[in-house]
């Protein structure tokens, strides 16, 4: 398993991720299209990690999850965590922990702020992730909210760098 940042001006890559989002969020879990994409995955400040078994495999066949880190420009040392998505072969393996560490690394190395350097991680997790969350250390909050169709609550996590 291996962590690839994915250059958001790469059609061809981008490709990658949004087969994955799509095969989860829109095929699995109802989501639709149109609610999916949006302009932020070309944002500047966003990063997209994927994770493959084979990283020279340009198909996508080997690909097995992704998720989206997204600078917050207003909040300095704020950044959010967005469309995490593992296929489901790939359940139960690790990858969605290897993907939350990879943005977390990326969060501290390009978003941190202040003295010492910290970075408030924020995220939307869908309901059924909370368990998943919770054990990489994300305060879970308590309100629950819609979102397109799915209940999630927001958690957060403050990182330090060392």
């Amino acid at each position: 398993m291996r962590v690839v940042r994915i250059d958001p001006a790469d059609p061809a890559a981008l490709a990658r991720v949004h087969a994955i989002r799509f095969e989860v969020f829109v095929g699995e879990q109802g989501v639709r299209a149109d609610e999916e994409l949006d302009d932020l995955d070309a944002r500047p400040g966003t990063s997209h990690v994927l994770v493959t078994d084979d990283p020279d495999d340009a198909t996508g066949a080997a690909d097995l999850g992704t998720a989206r880190l997204l600078a917050d420009p207003a909040h300095p040392g704020t950044v959010h965590v967005t469309r995490v998505a593992v296929r489901g072969r790939a359940r139960r393996r690790g990858v969605g922990g290897v993907l939350m560490v990879a943005l977390e690394e990326i969060a501290l190395a390009e978003h941190a702020a202040g003295e010492p350097a910290t970075v408030r991680v924020e995220l939307s997790a869908q309901e059924g992730a909370l368990p998943f969350y919770a054990a990489l250390g994300y305060a879970i909050g308590t309100d629950r909210y819609l979102d397109a169709r799915i209940w999630h609550r927001d958690a957060v996590k403050v990182l330090t760098a060392r």
